[in-house]
């Protein structure tokens, strides 16, 4: 049984794997590190149509998927002792952050429901626990392309996926920072040369220079996260 499952509930099955066919990702499921189940939501309906959506509740534009219909396909693909967290992916959710994604990553799966039209009837959400999900302050045309995204954040994470184990630890976000530029040959380029200090062999010197950078970079681009990061006591900051 492959260690870390996941499923996603769609009326787009067909737009999975996608993207998580190739790669580090696309590897991994060929490998069997991980497992995806794309579920067609509209196998649930009961009418001829397939019909998955209603009108809304008070008026207004727009269609909202049925809770009757959601709740048999939830049910089908994580029965009650199932303990895997389920996902609704909506603008309205909480933003997806690195530690809930390593947190995703250290459990057993995840369940996605991916939302269409104007959204899900809330009772579903209550009555099935779900927790809501943003990947950002926009609006998508549906929860696919975001649980596209929460799975690539995921898996990429999962042992043995990345080939060098450490190559996580010093991204953006995964200190509370932004990520240090990164250079690479040819040593001149269109004038411009690589910083000396990142060939001088100094590992000292180089590990001091990523974290100036990262620290100027996430104060200049991301205001937000300099302030979370200032709060912080010297013993939950990074060791670097």
């Amino acid at each position: 049984m492959t260690g870390f499952r996941a499923s996603v509930l769609t009326i787009y099955p067909e737009m999975f794997p996608g993207p998580l066919g190739i790669s580090l990702a696309g590897r991994a499921l060929q490998s069997g590190t991980w497992s995806l189940e794309a579920t067609q939501i509209r196998d649930f309906a009961t009418d001829k149509h397939r019909t998955v959506d209603d009108t809304p509740a008070g008026g207004g534009p727009g269609m909202v998927m049925r809770p009757d219909v959601l709740a048999r396909a939830i049910d089908a693909v994580s029965p009650a002792d199932d303990t895997r967290p389920r996902l609704l992916m909506t603008p309205r959710g909480r933003p997806l952050t690195q530690p809930r994604v390593r947190e995703l990553a250290g459990g057993p799966g995840v369940v996605i429901l991916c939302g269409r039209f104007e959204g899900v009837d809330h009772r579903i959400v209550e009555r099935r626990g779900l927790a809501e999900v943003s990947i950002g302050d926009y609006v998508l045309s549906g929860g696919e392309v975001a649980a596209l995204v929460v799975l690539d954040a995921v898996v990429r994470l999962l042992p043995g996926v990345m080939g060098n184990h450490t190559s996580g630890d010093t991204e953006s976000h995964e200190a509370g920072l932004l990520e240090h530029p990164q250079y690479t040959r040819p040593a001149l380029f269109e004038g411009e040369e690589i910083p000396p200090v990142l060939t001088s062999g100094d590992h000292a010197k180089v590990a001091l220079w990523r974290k100036t950078e990262a620290l100027k970079v996430t104060r200049e681009r991301r205001p937000d996260l300099w302030e979370a990061y200032s709060r912080r006591g010297p013993g939950e900051r990074d060791p670097g």
